[in-house]
């Protein structure tokens, strides 16, 4: 009873027919994507070296900074005279890590500054490429719909295909 329903609805038939429209969809969504795909594989390079040079940057400027204490603690002047600098620079650097919690609400961690640089650089670069990120942010989500209704169609629970059994766990 259950197969004379299943064949007069012509499941399969439909099935094969919508899995062609996916694919073809899929396609067309991948054709339309490729060329900014490149854009941004060019300006993810650009931006990840942009980024590495501000943290280089930061770096270089810690090691001078320690360079001219340490110069001015140890042949210029004596530590009694360099105490009160070097609470000021101390002073100063712990405004500095303020007005970046105060500007973008978010505590100061090395991995997420070098993120939101990277942003930055990114969003920048793309303006200047003319790079529509909302479009290419939407035609990536279709694409992954579209694989993940064609991951569903394929299931083998739909397709009444014996299901793979569990992968054993190799015991050590």
């Amino acid at each position: 009873m259950v197969y004379q329903l299943y064949s007069s609805l012509h499941v399969e038939e439909y099935q094969l027919n919508q899995e062609k429209k996916l694919v073809q969809h899929l396609e067309d969504l991948k054709l339309e994507l490729q060329p900014l795909e490149k854009i941004k594989l060019e300006l993810d390079i650009r931006a990840s070296k942009r980024t590495n040079l501000v943290i280089w940057g930061g770096l270089g400027y810690m090691a001078l900074q320690f360079g001219l204490l340490a110069r001015l603690t140890w042949w210029e002047y004596s530590w009694d005279i360099v105490e009160p600098i070097t609470y000021f620079v101390t002073y100063g650097s712990a405004m500095a890590l303020y007005s970046y919690y105060v500007l973008t609400k978010e505590d100061y961690t090395n991995p997420g500054a070098a993120d939101r640089q990277y942003l930055k650089f990114f969003h920048r670069f793309a303006k200047r490429k003319q790079l529509d990120i909302a479009t290419y942010n939407s035609l990536k989500d279709k694409v992954a719909q579209v694989e993940q209704d064609l991951r569903r169609l394929r299931d083998p629970l739909a397709l009444h295909l014996p299901i793979a059994p569990p992968l054993q766990q190799v015991e050590e």
